[in-house]
């Protein structure tokens, strides 16, 4: 049984804070939610249709679960005396972090949404083979695992459509379209990879670091130093299979998920090496939340309708289903990246929370003006947009008051002055909604509490100003566009 949210954190996350045994909380939940969805994927192929998941594919599942067990019980025994910690998070051992890594909440979702499949429909047979290869993925991902874990092990995994990605580890390149079958070895921290008609590729796995081979058919994962000391890398994932929403669904206003050259790389590198720098001077908090719930970047590609060579506009996003990842494309200065981490971390938080208690009863049928978009939204999207918005502008005041040049100091203002505009706009849609249950109520008063205790160091009048005469706008073309021509 899931344990209940502790008021103390619930008023704490209301606030758009969070200490260290808060964001704990929403980690710890988020992990065992994943146990149990992993847990129903294992129920739910062995109950599946034979036309759709034939046994042999139910056996190998139960095989690559058995892999992922060895290795958790081989860093187990590696563990000094008196750690009998069992979850870790994203620190915990090479098969914990595996099955708890943000993309294997996509795959799982997906996995269960192909078990859904009625095989008398029309195009059965076709997502019964998207499905066959959705499990496939798990067998590389338990031998990544392992081999990060240090066992030997021998295994046939599918490369697909030319790519045979190891989660965490890299991914090898065939020049071959379709499935292709590789026998994979693992001995001795070698991993040997073998297919018909090509040369073997070696890939030597060294624990706690990466994996590299000298061969032009292999690309490492890559990863950023720990934003702190003493913090993980953070993977920067362009290569796994399940990093964008998949069946033609996509996020309004994203772009596709990007592949990084050594450019492109270096150009996160260089914004991410700044970040923990200007999220502090947003108040520790912040970097505190980027340290505890950020557990991969999901690398986009330039936004919609920018110009190629363009590095002023950015896209992110999350996804419910993958908890710790943020999606967003290059940006091109650590302001740009800290500002949007703490701007997507708050969806992730209030997911996270949204799962644990119920905040609210409204079924999206009814919608409302948001400042920052161009369409109307649900309620529970305008939750998330405030909230988020509410701590952008929280984020922004603490810059403008402690940061010394003029200009960085005029602009942190202005961007204050804008966020703190839009969430008075969409503030009373929320205090006044019937919807809320007791826990959202009080989370909403803190919202509040915190938008009020923002007038105490109000944005130069200028910057007001402007503001309002920008949610101004923005609900003055809202309402021209929800109100039907005449004559």
């Amino acid at each position: 049984m899931l344990p209940e949210v502790p008021d103390r954190i619930l008023l704490e996350l209301g606030r758009t804070g969070g200490g260290p045994e808060a964001l704990a909380f929403l980690a710890r939940d988020q992990d065992t939610r994943r146990l149990l969805l992993l847990r129903a994927v294992l129920d739910a192929v062995a109950g599946a249709d034979p036309a759709l998941c034939p046994a042999d594919a139910g056996r190998r599942l139960l095989e690559d679960w058995a892999l992922l067990e060895a290795a958790d019980a081989t860093a187990a025994a590696d563990e000094p005396a008196g750690d009998t910690s069992v979850t870790k998070g994203p620190t915990g051992s090479p098969a914990r972090v595996r099955l708890l890594a943000p993309l294997v909440g996509a795959w799982a979702q997906r996995c269960l949404r192909g078990l859904g499949t009625d095989p008398a429909r029309p195009g059965a047979p076709q997502r019964a083979r998207e499905f066959r290869r959705d499990l496939d993925h798990f067998s590389a991902l338990a031998a990544a695992a392992a081999a990060r874990a240090g066992l030997s092990f021998a295994v046939r995994l599918t490369a697909r459509d030319g790519l045979l990605v190891l989660p965490s580890l890299g991914a090898l390149r065939t020049a071959e379209t379709g499935d292709t079958s590789v026998e994979v070895v693992h001995r001795g921290g070698r991993l040997t990879m073998r297919r018909r008609g090509a040369a073997d590729v070696v890939v030597h796995v060294e624990r706690g670091t990466g994996a590299w081979s000298g061969a032009a058919s292999w690309t490492p994962a890559y990863a950023l130093p720990g934003l702190t000391t003493g913090a993980p890398p953070t993977p920067l994932d362009d290569l796994d299979p399940y990093r964008w929403v998949q069946d033609g669904v996509h996020h309004l206003g994203l772009s596709g998920p990007a592949s990084l050259d050594d450019a492109e790389r270096k150009r996160w590198l260089h914004s991410w090496s700044g970040t923990a720098v200007e999220l502090r001077l947003g108040g520790e908090q912040r970097l505190l939340e980027a340290v505890r719930l950020l557990r991969c970047l999901v690398p986009l590609a330039a936004p919609p309708g920018s110009e190629p060579g363009d590095c002023t506009g950015t896209c992110s996003g999350t996804r419910r289903e993958a908890f710790g990842a943020v999606l967003s494309s290059a940006p091109h200065a650590p302001t740009v990246l800290a500002a949007t981490l703490v701007h997507e971390l708050q969806h992730t938080k209030l997911v996270a929370l949204s799962e644990a208690v119920t905040l609210h009863r409204a079924d999206g049928r009814k919608r409302y003006f948001a400042p920052w978009r161009t369409d109307p939204r649900p309620y529970d999207g305008l939750l998330q947009g405030t909230y988020s918005h509410l701590a952008l502008a929280d984020f922004f005041q603490q810059r403008a008051l402690t940061l010394t040049r003029p200009a960085d100091r005029e602009a942190a203002w202005a961007e204050h002055a804008r966020c703190r505009e839009q969430v008075g706009a969409a503030l009373p849609a929320l205090v006044g909604s019937p919807d809320l249950t007791v826990p959202g109520r009080r989370f909403v008063d803190q919202m509040v509490a915190v938008y009020e205790r923002l007038d105490e160091h109000p944005a130069p009048r200028g910057h007001a100003v402007r503001a309002q005469a920008y949610v101004a706008a923005a609900r003055g073309l809202f309402s021209a566009r929800r109100t039907p021509p005449t004559g």
